[in-house]
């Protein structure tokens, strides 16, 4: 019998902890659940709606594909519902279903079945599909536009958008600790920082996150967000603002260490992270969109391949044998 040549979906070096797929998938579904529940309790049944839709959708998705291209079915590996929840968490409560299914489409058909499916997608799923919603459908996804039926006992009004709009002094009219308990309008999932930070604490105890990029991640949108707001207080919000409001808790726990769209070594893990927190900062600062968590990751995940290359010298190497 012949030798089959493969192709090569991703490239060395590789990260494995020495679980399943589908029990990586799993956890973490169940670390994002508490943010998740907390969104729905917030925004009521639309909420439900709309997380039902997303993750029902990509599994659809993913089913479909698998048909098409005569693969294996993988819907019970958790994947394609984990990519539709994360998804979902993004959104307003209120988003249209055609956006959710449209989304989950570019997700999982665009952004990783075509890339050859599971571990050979360079782009986060998930990002993918926000940023081509955000492009093509901004002022659909307007939080302050979309949840203005909302009558809550406190500012509803997008704190990032309120910063955008008014300047750094915008920020002292939200309290920080209000804002990490999820009193601040935004995605389903995004707007429990408490239940994010949670969840992201027990993914890294179970080892399915690189802490590197978490952490580093949180470290580039801290110390950019600081040297912003000491520059000119009056214009740029205080770093704390910074971690708890927007995606950024979001991305730094379920979107950055993505596997395959993240690096394995030490050092990249490092300038992966802090570069994407840069970027963040950068965008909501000078850049045209409010939050610049969703393009700062893609970036990052471009650059990818070029970060893992860098490497350690080998021990020995130049030295001649004796």
């Amino acid at each position: 019998m012949p030798d089959k040549i493969l192709l090569t979906g991703s490239h060395a070096p590789f990260w494995h902890t020495g679980d399943s797929i589908t029990k990586k998938s799993y956890n973490l579904i169940i670390a994002a659940l508490p943010s998740v529940i907390y969104g729905i309790w917030l925004y009521g049944a639309p909420a439900l709606r709309v997380i039902c839709l997303s993750v029902g959708s990509a599994i659809l998705w993913e089913l479909i594909m698998n048909i098409i291209m005569r693969r294996p079915v993988s819907i019970g590996d958790g994947n394609a519902a984990f990519i539709g929840l994360v998804f979902g968490m993004m959104l307003p409560a209120t988003a249209p279903f055609w956006l959710i299914i449209v989304g989950t489409f570019i997700a999982i058909v665009v952004a990783k079945q075509i890339y050859g499916g599971i571990g050979c997608n360079p782009f986060n799923p998930a990002l993918v599909a926000m940023a081509m919603l955000l492009l093509s459908w901004k002022d659909v996804l307007d939080f302050n536009a979309a949840l203005v039926d909302y009558d809550f006992n406190f500012n509803m009004f997008y704190p990032l958008t309120a910063v955008k709009s008014f300047g750094g002094t915008a920020a002292s009219n939200y309290s920080i600790f209000s804002l990490l308990m999820g009193k601040q309008a935004g995605g389903i999932g995004a707007v429990f920082g408490l239940g994010l930070i949670i969840g992201g604490i027990y993914l890294i105890l179970r080892g399915y996150i690189k802490w590197e990029i978490s952490l580093s991640f949180l470290v580039g949108v801290y110390v950019t967000a600081y040297l912003f707001h000491i520059h000119d207080p009056e214009k740029y919000a205080p770093p704390l603002f910074h971690l708890v409001t927007g995606y950024t808790l979001l991305g730094a726990f379920f979107l950055a260490p993505e596997d395959s769209s993240s690096p394995v070594n030490l050092i990249p893990k490092l300038i992966y992270g802090i570069g994407a927190g840069v970027l963040i900062i950068l965008i909501r600062n000078i850049g045209a969109f409010v939050d610049g968590t969703v393009f700062a990751i893609l970036i990052m995940n471009m650059a990818n391949p070029m970060f893992d290359k860098i490497r350690p010298k080998a021990w020995g190497r130049g030295l001649e044998n004796a």
